[in-house]
């Protein structure tokens, strides 16, 4: 089976797709491609994605797939074997849709704004403002998610590594970072502690979204 190709960058929302893919046993590669970081990153990408963000994916069909929870979706109905999703008749399908959705709406496309606030702030000193507003969104997001599901298992659905438990831990270790996250869901915190420790997962957390900058115990202002 031909491979898939992901662009994206350490530490970005292309590392739960790659992370779905190392489960999966599915073959991939990696285009590095930061356009939040990089000017010219940002132009490279924009024939492959026009919104210029990652994680775009090529599917082995040569279609392109953009946005991260339909990716990983796909991926889990694309590789049923592995066991990342509820199927259709599953009675936990509508739970796992309904928080995949949430995560993608109510917290991951705040960081559209929080990776540049120049992009709305009307001049200088309201850009302080975006950061502290956005980041108390996402803790009012993280605690209506953690109010309102209850973990299955080990994991969010059950005692398997599901792509909910992969996106869920990739975009908590997003500012306001962990320690926020923690207190503003506590009941999620054994679910992400889990999936940071998956065997399966080791070396490629290592590579591609280690803690060597004070995620796990940093809560930055804002």
């Amino acid at each position: 089976m031909p491979g898939y190709i992901v662009y994206g960058a350490r530490g970005s929302g292309s590392t739960a797709v790659e992370a779905a893919l190392t489960l999966a046993g599915a073959p991939y590669e990696v285009v590095e491609l930061a356009p939040f970081d990089s000017a010219s990153d940002a132009a490279a990408l924009a024939p492959i994605n026009p919104m210029r963000q990652v994680p775009a994916l090529v599917l082995p069909s040569g279609e392109l797939m953009t946005e991260s929870a339909a990716i990983l979706i796909h991926l889990a109905e694309r590789h049923p074997d592995a066991g990342l999703a509820p199927d259709a008749a599953s009675p936990l399908r509508p739970r796992f849709l309904r928080w995949m959705n949430f995560i993608s709406a109510q917290i991951y496309a705040l960081y559209w704004v929080r990776d540049d606030p120049s992009r709305l702030a009307a001049d200088k000193a309201h850009e302080a403002v975006l950061l502290e507003r956005t980041a108390a969104r996402i803790r009012q997001s993280w605690a209506t998610m953690d109010a309102g599901i209850e973990p299955a298992g080990r994991f969010l659905l059950g005692d398997g590594i599901s792509m909910l438990d992969l996106y869920l831990t990739v975009v908590s270790r997003w500012g306001p970072r962990r320690a926020a996250f923690y207190a503003a869901a506590p009941r999620l915190a054994p679910i992400v502690r889990a999936v940071d420790v998956e065997p399966r997962l080791a070396s490629f957390w290592a590579e591609r979204f280690p803690f060597d900058d004070g995620r796990e115990v940093e809560a930055l202002p804002g």
